[in-house]
């Protein structure tokens, strides 16, 4: 910035002038001293547009990390949301798939109730058809048995 230097160097111009004995005065080249603030007077409104121009790019700077940042921040909420709705589709599926094993194991359980009382009632027909056929078996057996009763009784009547 060449305003601060030559402020700089007008400074150092009375600094190191001569001073007037027994007062705070100093004597100083006027020429000198106004060419250098003639300077400084026409320098200072460049380095004072550079200062602005640096200022709105600080400015442009902040907006575009400000833009960038809400952005990070809006696609990590969207990930967390993704993610929160990951899990609950998580959720649902043990939750469904849990459900759907209940459901067969209630099925497998009915089936078997049916082929149970099924089975049951099979045997319990060949049951009632073997119990008749023991009474056959019986009877047949019984009536062998009356025929030899009766063919010893008839032989006994013929002697």
């Amino acid at each position: 910035m060449e305003v601060i230097e030559l402020l700089e160097s007008a400074s150092t111009m009375v600094h190191e002038a001569r001073g007037v004995p027994l007062s705070a005065s100093c004597v100083l080249h006027r020429g000198e001293l106004l060419e250098i603030l003639s300077a400084a007077r026409v320098s200072f409104p460049k380095d004072l547009a550079k200062a602005q121009n640096i200022l709105e790019e600080q400015d442009a700077v902040l907006e575009e990390a400000r833009v960038a940042a809400d952005l990070i921040i809006e696609r990590a909420r969207e990930e967390v949301a993704s993610m929160v709705a990951q899990t609950e589709i998580v959720a649902s599926a043990r939750k469904e798939a849990q459900k759907i094993l209940d459901d067969a194991a209630e099925q497998a359980r009915l089936q078997q109730d049916e082929i149970d009382t099924y089975v049951d009632s099979r045997l319990a027909t060949l049951e009632v058809v073997l119990n008749k056929t023991l009474d056959v078996v019986a009877r047949g057996r019984d009536q062998l048995a009356g025929l030899d009763a009766k063919s010893t009784l008839s032989g006994l009547k013929d002697k």
